[in-house]
């Protein structure tokens, strides 16, 4: 696991924005792909697996109930 990966959720984070979320997808899609920037011809791909993470990531964080009953803060997004 990369050191720098920022966690997005309790107890480590109090709120979670969508510009968090997003940052976290973009960091995620650049890891996997390889490419920090992608080239034109696949900027439309690279563009779209951010959207989805995010919205994965988004879904993710409102549904994790954490240890002692209490549910999550709804989604960033």
């Amino acid at each position: 696991m990369c050191r720098s990966i920022k966690t997005l959720r309790e107890p480590y984070t109090a709120e979670v924005t969508p510009a968090d979320v997003d940052a976290a997808a973009l960091q995620y899609v650049r890891k996997i792909s390889g490419f920090r920037k992608p080239a034109p011809h696949n900027a439309a791909a690279f563009d779209a697996a951010v959207a989805a993470v995010a919205a994965a990531t988004a879904t993710l964080l409102a549904e994790l109930e954490v240890r002692g009953g209490r549910s999550a803060r709804p989604a960033a997004g």
